[in-house]
């Protein structure tokens, strides 16, 4: 009889990530809840939020610079539009930083000056990112401004800069929206053949709605003459509801246009006519030019941003279209061949932003009471999370294995062992791109493939050359054969004897077995272990019986009990 070969695979003590061992001899992986999400290794649009639920869990981050949200202006000429880049912004303040004094110009073209009274409120607050600037509650008569100077002249509203085109954007979240709160505004001098005249860009609130106004903004050709226009929003500005506010300029029709949430509220032309002929009228920012932002305005502002660009998108959408994915690392079982038996998930959905509903300044985000345990996670929105494992016992082959979806707390479709699993889930906003599920916890539940229990009542008979062996089969399930391990040397257990070959035999699913061609005179030592066959190549060996003894003599006869024995 030949030794089979087969690769010996010590087994290690089961590393648990985060869970318990239960009484049928199930395990359990947790990530996210109590545990952290530091196994979730690919994050792509995906951040962590600590004010959802006790622990942090995952969701869409929000929206970056750029948005796949379009629009058809429902008036005008469209004119050289250009989608809002990157590298077409001018200025971006985020509002993302810790406190106020922090805020910045991302591109680097301004200096951003706040009073320490401007509050900053957490990404639960915020529309973007993760924070946004709260004016108007830090002292008697409000907060502010937000000052914003030129730094050097390749800003856009750099002192006697010839503007072409440009867009101008912000969010807006305001608690009441009284009549005269300023929102934005920009005054400078600007010499015309000797004389000064001031220049400004004013946006305050009229009748729930935002008034724009650009004084002596707009100039000739010639440089001599100047062009004020006023437009205001159709729709009213809701209070404690965010707003997404636009306005853009295209210098070679004159097009200026005012989108509020997407929507076209008003349409002009800088030309004498305020229509589409005649000369076109474009911006000069004059001399000690500065914007100030919230002035006198009480609410909330995030993102504001300015292209050198007639924009042909906007940033509506808070978190992108196409969604956002996170992957885990391997995760390791700790035995091979081990089976998952289900995967409990909790998660839900939740917007951003809301407040309590008083109009006051406490702000709170609202919990849309869609909590969820198991099952699909498929909202009446559209918000979704789609989820997905694959297994190998080889964590490095794992990227050739394919995904295979599964709902969560469900029966899985197809069996998923082995001791190496990814878990993959897909997030994707609201179909109004202001509503992100979250994912709260993932509990892996699986069978550990575990090494088979030691063959019981191992006995041993020496004879002429030769030892009897003899025991009860293993107690587990899984204990698909036996290894038989002998040495003359005590402690070693890898004796090359027998004429069977080498130290441990493989005799295969049987209980007793002569080990021949050993040397009489000899002690011998013997133990027997259980084994677990996964494939031809992988072998789980299990404990060690019982160690026996026996010595093989000349002239020895088995005694009455092994010669009844069926060998």
């Amino acid at each position: 009889m030949k030794k089979s070969f087969f690769t010996i695979n010590l087994v290690c003590i089961l590393l648990i990530i985060s869970g318990s061992v239960f009484a049928n001899g199930e395990r359990i992986i947790s990530l996210g809840g109590a545990s952290s999400w530091s196994f979730a290794e690919t994050r792509r649009s995906i951040t962590e939020a600590r004010s959802i639920r006790p622990q942090p869990v995952l969701l869409l981050s929000s929206a970056p610079v750029t948005s796949v949200a379009g629009y058809s202006a429902a008036l005008g000429v469209m004119g050289n539009f250009a989608a809002l880049t990157d590298s077409s912004l001018d200025m971006a303040v985020s509002f993302d930083e810790s406190r106020s004094s922090l805020y910045r110009d991302s591109i680097g073209h301004y200096r951003v000056n706040a009073p320490s009274d401007i509050e900053t409120v957490d990404r639960s607050l915020a529309r973007a990112g993760t924070g946004a600037a709260l004016f108007g509650t830090g002292s008697v008569g409000g907060s502010g401004p937000i000052t914003i100077e030129p730094l050097s002249r390749n800003a856009l509203f750099a002192p006697n800069n010839r503007i072409r085109d440009f867009t101008i954007e912000f969010w807006l979240y305001p608690l009441n929206l009284e009549n005269g709160e300023k929102i934005l505004s920009w005054a400078a001098l600007k010499n015309v053949n000797g004389n000064f005249i001031v220049q400004q860009i004013e946006c305050i609130a009229l009748r729930n709605r935002l008034q724009w106004s650009f004084t002596n903004f707009f100039t000739s050709t010639n440089g001599n003459n100047h062009l004020s226009i006023e437009f205001s929003g159709n729709v009213p500005v809701v209070p404690g509801t965010w707003s997404h506010h636009l306005v853009r300029f295209d210098a070679d029709t004159g097009l200026i246009e005012y989108i509020v949430n997407g929507n076209s509220e008003a349409v002009m032309h800088t030309t004498l006519s305020g229509r589409e002929r005649g000369e076109v009228y474009t911006p000069v920012a004059g001399n000690g030019g500065i914007i100030e932002l919230g002035k006198s305005y009480i609410g909330i502002m995030d993102e504001f941003k300015i292209h050198k660009v007639f924009a042909s998108r906007n940033s509506m959408d808070k978190y992108e279209s196409k969604g956002g994915r996170m992957q885990t690392r391997a995760l390791d079982l700790g035995d091979n061949s081990s089976t998952i038996l289900k995967i409990d998930v909790s998660g839900g959905r939740i917007r951003m932003g809301d407040t309590d509903g008083t109009g006051s300044a406490h702000f709170s985000h609202t919990r849309i009471n869609e909590f969820r345990q198991n099952g699909r996670f498929l909202f009446g929105d559209d918000s979704e999370m789609n989820f997905f494992i694959r297994s190998s016992e080889n964590p490095y082959l794992l990227n050739n294995v394919p995904w295979t979806n599964f709902i969560p707390g469900a029966q899985l479709v197809k069996e998923i062992k082995g001791r190496y699993v990814q878990i993959a889930v897909d997030f994707y906003p609201s179909k109004d791109g202001g509503i992100s599920p979250y994912l709260d916890e993932i509990n892996i539940v699986f069978a550990p493939n575990e090494p088979p229990m030691p063959p019981g009542n191992v006995i041993a008979a020496a004879a002429n050359s030769k030892v009897f062996l003899n025991w009860r089969r293993s107690s587990s399930t899984n204990a698909d054969g036996y290894l038989i391990y002998y040495s003359d040397d005590r402690g070693t257990l890898f004796g090359q004897d027998s004429s069977f070959g080498e130290s441990p035999i493989d005799i295969g699913n049987r209980t007793n077995f002569i080990v021949e061609g050993l040397r009489n005179g000899t002690l011998y030592y013997f133990r027997i272990a259980s084994y677990n066959k996964i494939d031809n190549d992988i072998t789980i060996i299990g404990d060690f019986s019982r160690e026996v003894t026996a010595r093989p003599l000349e002239g020895l006869i088995l005694d009455e009990f092994f010669e009844g024995l069926a060998f």
